[in-house]
């Protein structure tokens, strides 16, 4: 099993010295991967936590990709409707050069109408304007000068370059389209089901997949863990192994400060994961 943390991108946790401290800790202690969360217009009733301020998640990770050297970053999840395609594609493809090709992508269609109104985006075509994204990303990833015509997106061919590898990408969701969106497109799956529930669905998932993505493909979760049972918790990440989880990205929740950021993150490597 690999082992991601999130880094809180919102709220007062996400100051420059804090996030910078909190990925520095990371990467020290090992992590494979940070991950950052996407809101880009939080209404009012909506604010608790965070009062509303988000740092934008590529930009957070572009600044991440200069402030680290190992440790990959990631997005879970990045709500692919929010964005056009190929401004998109772009945006990862520059992240994915400068960062040495470290960025995982996770992928989800949202679910905050108020979010959706306010970028203009009809949250009805949710789907249908992931699905086309993701296409436009593998297109372009792929062809270095090719035109793309789509149900939603198309454009003559023009360069796209730097064109480094294809970041991976993790399908979020549990519905019968997002599956559907795994089988397409998905280096990994990160669905929000418990541990009780995640064994059967991924025996379900592995049926629906070709026999060569089978073995290959990520199961994510991603979790909070306390920290003041320490039996409690290996028990809990034994579990989400025995479920067929094969990646877990844990979550401190809203840690006051990177130290205690660093020293939770350090017990659940020492003491747990080992």
């Amino acid at each position: 099993m690999k082992y991601g943390i999130a880094i809180r991108n919102m709220g007062p946790q996400s100051t420059r010295a804090t996030i910078r401290a909190c990925a520095a800790a990371a990467e020290a202690l090992g992590y494979d991967a940070l991950f950052v969360s996407d809101h880009l217009c939080i209404p009012r009733d909506q604010t608790e936590g965070s009062g509303g301020r988000y740092l934008d998640v590529l930009t957070t990770l572009a600044y991440l990709a200069g402030a680290t050297e190992r440790i990959r970053l990631g997005i879970s999840v990045l709500v692919v409707p929010y964005r056009p395609a190929v401004l998109t594609a772009k945006q990862l493809a520059t992240i994915q050069e400068l960062s040495g090709e470290r960025i995982i992508l996770g992928v989800g269609v949202g679910w905050m109408k108020p979010e959706f109104d306010a970028l203009g985006v009809d949250k009805r075509q949710r789907g249908r304007i992931t699905d086309e994204t993701l296409r436009v990303i593998r297109h372009l990833f792929a062809h270095e000068a090719q035109a793309y015509s789509g149900d939603l997106v198309s454009f003559p061919a023009f360069v796209f370059s730097p064109r480094p590898a294809r970041p991976v990408i993790w399908i979020g969701g549990n519905s019968e389209k997002a599956i559907a969106r795994v089988v397409e497109f998905g280096d990994g799956w990160h669905p929000m089901l418990p541990a009780e529930k995640l064994k059967p669905a991924v025996a379900e998932l592995k049926q629906k997949l070709p026999a060569r993505q089978q073995a290959a493909i990520e199961i994510v979760v991603r979790r909070g863990m306390r920290f003041d049972d320490l039996g409690a918790a290996k028990a809990k990440l034994q579990a989400e192994r025995d479920a067929g989880a094969t990646y877990f990205i844990l979550d401190l929740g809203r840690y006051p400060s990177e130290k205690e950021f660093a020293a939770q993150a350090e017990t659940f490597m020492r003491k747990v994961a080992s």
